[in-house]
């Protein structure tokens, strides 16, 4: 007994000189590791103004990661895969993930799940990227419970592409998903997927605008949601609001990092009533500064 209790002191001593010796870390420092992402879909119309400027003023206000889009026939924003990986790199940016289509409704349209998928992950490959996502389903791609059912062969074959190049696949929420069709949610069909194949990147900003609690989904599904959409909700008219100036409650959400499995996260606003750069500016300082 005595020789057990010298352990137990030694061993406490021992632990307590390790914890003082330890900095001690802001809630946000240890829970926010994750770089600060953006999806570029916010800055859609000065990207296509000026591509590397619009970049650079991305950079310049301190976002690491970037989520891209718009990847169609071997382009990313009319560049070759090379072309723009040197731009990325030479502005310290990571092309953490990117969205892509279905192309269930618009099979002519190269670099979808339906059409040329595999180069689309190649080139995603190529570029740096780690997971690809099907952005969106459009009004076409989802009129019933069958064309959701569809989608699980879908997305698992998507996934099996994705992980044979060292890529995740995901599937990128709005609020349709969580609407009832013949006394379902969609968005359950969705996730009968193979987890190992196919993640969920969950949109808060469409999740609350549907009425659902983020944490209880993360509950549901634990360890399927590596990416996270941090947008604001207008606490007057519910429309897309800069990152901490609206309704929605990050400090919970992000409380719930642990269990929802989250690595990456993309400020995006849809919609800005304010000039775009100065938005994700404002997003990016708020972001920064939450104590979540």
């Amino acid at each position: 007994m005595k020789s057990t209790e010298n352990i137990s002191r030694r061993s406490f001593v021992k632990a307590g000189a390790l914890l003082m010796a330890t900095p001690v870390l802001s809630n946000w420092e240890m829970k926010a590791s994750s770089k600060v992402g953006l999806q570029l879909y916010t800055l859609r119309n000065e990207l296509s103004k000026d591509l590397e400027g619009t970049l650079k003023k991305v950079a310049a206000i301190g976002y690491k990661e970037v989520e891209l889009f718009g990847y169609t026939d071997g382009k990313f924003f009319g560049k070759t895969t090379k072309e723009f990986k040197a731009m990325l790199k030479s502005l310290g940016l990571d092309p953490v993930s990117g969205h892509y289509g279905a192309g269930v409704e618009r099979k002519d349209v190269k670099g979808t799940l339906s059409n040329d998928w595999q180069r689309a992950v190649d080139d995603a490959a190529e570029l740096g990227q780690k997971y690809v996502n099907c952005a969106y389903l459009t009004d076409a791609e989802r009129k019933s419970t069958d064309d959701y059912k569809k989608y699980v062969d879908l997305f698992n074959k998507s996934g099996e592409v994705a992980k044979k190049a060292g890529l995740q696949f995901g599937y990128h929420n709005h609020d349709f998903e969580f609407k009832k069709m013949d006394g379902q949610l969609p968005y359950d069909l969705i996730a009968s997927t193979d987890p190992e194949l196919v993640k969920l990147e969950l949109d808060l900003y469409w999740i609350v605008k549907a009425g659902m609690d983020p944490v209880d989904l993360f509950k549901k599904y634990p360890g399927r949601f590596p990416l996270w959409h941090v947008k604001d909700m207008d606490k007057g008219d519910q429309s897309f609001a800069e990152v901490g100036t609206g309704s929605i409650d990050f400090k919970k959400i992000f409380d719930a990092r642990k269990i929802a499995g989250m690595t990456h996260f993309f400020v995006e606003q849809d919609v800005a009533k304010r000039p775009p750069v100065e938005a994700i500016e404002i997003s990016f300082k708020n972001v920064t500064k939450m104590n979540v």
